[in-house]
């Protein structure tokens, strides 16, 4: 390529991501193999450096299997076509340097060509009464996680991309990949499971129930009101170690139950499948064993789309038997419970089939311990349940909520909540390859909050914002002072108080503020309480007053709000 047209693809890769869109197709395959991009980028072409990187990430197989540009463009095509059709080269101004491709960027100017400010694209913020929501439901997850005994643990928010590299599956193209920072290759984490596999190996780690909640980044296309974000927030527990088989997979499937019956969200149903029944339906029904992992990935798309679609892509992306995929349909369409399990162990393709066998034995004890723990009316075992992350090798599982499936105008909800076993992952980062079986669960903040947000689009109720307990107000002039050591004492016991920033605020300004911002209790101050030493505690709601001992304040306080609660 000639140095105008890399000026032109580079500009191109830093809005669009790929050559074919915001997706990788077979043209960022025929680009790759083409020998038209340096071994080495220069750093003039940025864009074109994280996009080589990034897509030597690709397996072979991966890059055959990426899709076709929806407008037809053929694997064989001249570059120099690619170019011309994908890149606009006609109508693109080749930028001069990196500072004048920011300067362009359409996604951060307006018309106008002034700069539009704005959240980047898949993120959000949130405002405070949004944020008393999430605290609840982040709080109500933090108990639950408590309850069950796990330890807390923190990671870098970025992996060396090496680490991180070859255990999403397809899945691995959704990865941010960093700027060389001083000769590290770096990534966004994609998840909290990895790099808790790094940690566990790191370490040399043999059993831990831990817990980690903490933000994650997923180049993916986002859909807002349906809580699939670029950047959210996973709660993910997890347990290390060798133990009796199906105790630890059951205990992450009652903490999730526990988790959404304590969040009140309405009806929910926990999916689970086991990957060695899959493996054993794929090798039952004729399918390469080279190609397990990437019909898994598409079979795991069936939550969003109809099996038409997924036959589909076996057989035109994936390169699958038409027959064979028909075959799959007949399986992973079917849903039941233990009557599932032993009518699929008597299946005559599936009776030799050891790891099907294996997986039904799994599942069969799942629904046993499940029953004891007293959440077992919530499962479904789901044929259609893959999970396309590669990691998996036992007990799959995902939480659907009801409330999630109604749709609208606003879309479905997937899952909520989504984990497994991954007995081999720790393995992949240790010297000797020894392996630390785990399984783990991990809640998506995100969609549990789009949820919660349009059940209190039906709610009249207030949503506080604060969590003041006591608001001090004066009710005469030149009681700042007093206001002050009043504050003072009902922090020094632990209460939540707050006053006005005003010398010589308005009374009914101070009540009202209270009650608006539904501060539960009001300790009123004036001249004759202070010759007299005691002081009033007004009820927000109630208007109810009463007269206080200052000495006494702080034990009736506590002791009203004791009541309250």
């Amino acid at each position: 390529m000639t140095e105008k047209e890399l000026l032109i693809l580079d500009g191109h890769l830093s809005e669009y991501s790929y050559v074919g869109g915001y997706l990788p197709t077979q043209a960022d395959f025929v680009l790759l193999k083409s020998g038209h991009i340096p071994s080495d980028p220069p750093h003039s072409l940025p864009s074109v450096r994280r996009w080589a990187a990034h897509m030597a990430s690709f397996s072979a197989s991966e890059l055959e299997a990426l899709p076709q540009l929806k407008d037809g463009c053929k694997i064989d095509e001249q570059l120099s076509n690619l170019v011309k059709n994908n890149l606009n080269m006609e109508k693109k101004e080749a930028p001069k340097n990196a500072g004048e491709q920011k300067k362009g960027a359409q996604n951060s100017k307006g018309k106008s060509g002034k700069f539009v400010l704005k959240t980047p694209k898949g993120t959000r913020d949130y405002n405070p009464a949004e944020m008393a929501v999430r605290r609840k439901v982040f709080n109500t997850i933090y108990s639950v996680f408590h309850m069950h005994g796990a330890v807390e643990i923190e990671t870098p928010v970025f992996e060396l991309k090496e680490v991180l590299t070859g255990k999403y599956g397809e899945d691995s193209k959704l990865i941010y990949d960093l700027e060389d920072q001083g000769g590290e290759i770096l990534s966004l984490r994609y998840d909290l499971t990895v790099p808790f596999a790094r940690y566990v190996a790191m370490n040399k780690i043999t059993n831990i129930k831990r817990y980690h909640v903490a933000r994650v980044y997923r180049r993916d296309n986002p859909a807002m009101t349906r809580g699939r974000y670029r950047e959210f927030y996973q709660c993910d527990f997890d347990i290390a170690g060798q133990y009796e088989a199906m105790l630890p997979d059951a205990e992450c499937v009652q903490l999730v139950h526990q988790v959404l019956s304590k969040l009140d969200l309405g009806e929910y149903t926990i999916k689970i499948n086991h990957r060695k029944i899959l493996d054993g339906v794929f090798g039952a029904c004729g399918v390469p064993a080279e190609k397990f992992r990437p019909i898994c990935s598409a079979v795991d798309k069936l939550d969003k789309s109809p099996w038409e679609e997924v036959r589909k892509e076996m057989v035109d992306e994936k390169g699958l038997d038409p027959s064979v995929a028909d075959t799959i349909g007949e399986y992973v369409k079917l849903s039941g419970r233990e009557e599932l399990i032993e009518k699929l162990e008597n299946d005559e393709r599936l009776k030799g089939s050891a790891a099907a066998q294996a997986g039904f034995a799994d599942l069969k004890l799942l629904f046993e311990y499940s029953k004891a723990l007293g959440c077992d009316t919530y499962l479904v075992f789901d044929m259609g349940l893959a999970r396309g992350l590669d990691y998996y090798t036992g007990v799959i599982y995902e939480a659907v909520l009801k409330a999630g499936q109604e749709g609208g105008e606003e879309g479905t909800v997937g899952s909520v909540a989504g984990g497994g076993r991954y007995d081999q992952l720790v393995g992949m980062f240790d010297p000797k390859k020894k392996t630390v079986p785990c399984v783990g669960v991990s809640f998506g903040i995100e969609r549990l909050f789009a949820i919660q947000e349009r059940k209190d689009k039906a709610q009249t109720d207030k949503i506080r914002a604060t969590q003041t307990e006591v608001f001090v107000a004066s009710a005469c002039k030149g009681m700042l002072m007093e206001r002050l050591k009043l504050l003072g004492t009902l922090h020094t016991a632990g209460i939540k108080a707050e006053s006005s920033y005003k010398n010589n605020p308005k009374l009914l300004n101070q009540l009202q503020y209270a009650e608006d911002n539904g501060i539960p209790m009001v300790v009123l101050i004036g001249e004759s309480e202070v010759q007299e030493g005691v002081v009033k505690v007004r009820n927000t709601s109630s208007r109810e007053e009463v007269t206080v001992k200052r000495d006494e304040l702080t034990t009736v306080i506590k002791q009203r709000l004791t009541v309250n609660l």
